[in-house]
């Protein structure tokens, strides 16, 4: 799909959407062999996509399938308690996790999250405030933290 941020190609089962992929991006993942084009599966989550990007959508309801570890999945589930124009660190996510000297393995689970944008890894931070790795390079992670501080009702950004 097209979007602000350059093409996105979505990726998932009858089931659920299973993976966000920036084709451009500086981690973008090759698509399996198996893998067939199906712009008709995509239609809900294209309509939220776009929605969000028009900013009149902050909270995603399609289905999801998260493949990971343990750690991962626990730490895409924090992610997911991030509101929509909030920011956080990645220590502030491992504290979250109860695991305070995890930042770094909270940053590993980050780069590895399927669904960018849908698990938002782009509104986490660095301790020094900094904008550090995203899939889709720190230009758009800068648009989405931009686009949504447009559209939300914050007076201060961090958790």
């Amino acid at each position: 799909m097209d979007s602000p941020v350059g093409p996105l190609m979505l990726a998932g089962c009858d089931q659920a959407l299973r993976l966000v992929n920036f084709p451009k991006g500086s981690q973008a993942r090759k698509p399996h062999i198996s893998w067939r084009e199906d712009k008709s599966r995509f239609s809900t989550e294209i309509a939220e996509l776009d929605a969000y990007f028009k900013g009149d959508l902050q909270e995603f309801t399609m289905p999801i399938i998260l493949e990971g570890s343990p750690f991962q999945t626990s730490v895409w589930a924090a992610l997911r308690t991030v509101e929509y124009g909030a920011l956080a660190s990645y220590g502030e996510i491992a504290k979250k996790l109860g695991k305070p000297g995890a930042a770094r393995a909270v940053g590993g689970a980050n780069n590895a999250n399927p669904v960018p944008i849908i698990v938002p890894c782009h509104r986490i931070i660095g301790a020094n405030k900094s904008l550090t790795g995203f899939g889709g390079g720190i230009k758009t992670k800068k648009y989405l933290l931009d686009h949504e501080a447009r559209y939300a009702h914050f007076e201060d950004r961090l958790l």
